[in-house]
């Protein structure tokens, strides 16, 4: 029996960077896509899971692995998953991830995580069309327990960075699902593809703030990526109280550059803010899903509790509080 677990993702700070071969600051969280599974004599993938749509997730996975020399043996066995759907926490990456470690398992194939990574951000553009980065699957990859990872999207750098003992992670479903495939990722992608060529900078990682500050999508990214360091820095020297202003003038730039923001992020970061957060962003691509909140860990359950009854009160919806730690990366469950 096969049994894998890949954890989905929460971004600390990093949006609509990676790309554009810049930075960004995810963590792997301690929510966890597993597949338990055999072996089959054929090439067929039967699995049974209580969510749909995994089938071409599995078919983009063996294609791009196949490709990569891995012989062509079928699994039969379950997937489940803890990572919710829609929600901006790379259920996809989790699942991709998941079902290429049972794959490679099954046939004896080995990849490092770098390369999973690289064979998993391939795989979902096999399955969906959409252009993603690769912040989602090497996050679920190389995932390092109490650590963010900085990773530089250009050369594929992973740098981990210790999370403070008393920082806690808070993130907070907005509850209207995000769907990348309707939204407009790839054309905001394509529109920063087209401003760097315009500059003549391989991607807008290379433009200066002065070239872009009559772009609001560009000069978004050119400052996101400045955040990103910043961040990074603050967090590994524990400077907490520098991380609620850069995580609040992310989500501002978001919203009003790079507007993939909605009405219901903008409440709930807002709700997160005044119940106590030390900061607060919408986390993943935008247009739904979850913001992501930095509180001191004592403070974790008062700020929820409060920021999910401003939050419903003002929009009638929902919202669902996950508890974060940061996980381990990808890998076989010991027996």
């Amino acid at each position: 029996m096969i049994a894998v677990r890949a954890p989905g993702r929460v971004n600390l700070i990093g949006d609509h960077t990676d790309y554009n071969e810049g930075f960004v600051l995810p963590l792997a969280i301690d929510l966890e896509t597993v597949v338990r599974a055999r072996p089959r004599d054929d090439a067929e993938i039967r699995l049974h899971s209580e969510t749909s749509g995994w089938d071409r997730y599995a078919a983009g996975v063996a294609e791009v692995l196949a490709a990569r020399g891995r012989a062509d043996v079928g699994i039969e066995g379950t997937i489940s998953s803890s990572v919710p759907v829609g929600a901006g926490l790379s259920s996809s990456a989790a699942l991709e991830v998941a079902l290429a470690l049972a794959l490679c398992a099954a046939a004896g194939f080995e990849l490092p995580p770098l390369e999973l990574a690289l064979a998993c951000q391939e795989a979902e553009l096999v399955a969906t069309g959409v252009p993603c980065g690769i912040m989602d699957q090497l996050a679920s990859a190389a995932g390092v327990a109490g650590h963010a990872l900085l990773i530089d999207c250009r050369s594929l750098e992973v740098r981990p960075i210790p999370i403070p003992a008393g920082l806690a992670v808070l993130v907070v479903h907005s509850g209207v699902e995000r769907r990348l495939v309707d939204s407009a990722y790839a054309e905001r992608r394509a529109a920063c593809e087209a401003v760097a060529a315009r500059l003549g900078v391989r991607a807008l990682r290379d433009a200066t703030p002065e070239q872009v500050a009559d772009d609001p999508r560009a000069r978004h990214v050119v400052a996101e990526n400045e955040r990103v360091l910043a961040a990074s820095d603050a967090l590994a020297a524990g400077d907490t109280a520098a991380l609620g202003p850069l995580l609040a003038a992310s989500h501002a730039s978001l919203r009003d550059d790079f507007e993939v923001s909605t009405p219901e992020l903008d409440a709930l970061v807002a709700a997160l803010e005044e119940a106590g957060a030390l900061g607060a962003r919408l986390t993943g691509a935008g247009f739904g899903g979850c913001a992501v909140a930095l509180v001191p860990a004592p403070d974790a359950g008062r700020v929820a509790e409060r920021a999910s009854a401003a939050y419903r009160a003002e929009t009638g919806l929902e919202p669902r509080t996950f508890h974060c730690r940061a996980a381990a990366g990808a890998g076989k469950i010991a027996r």
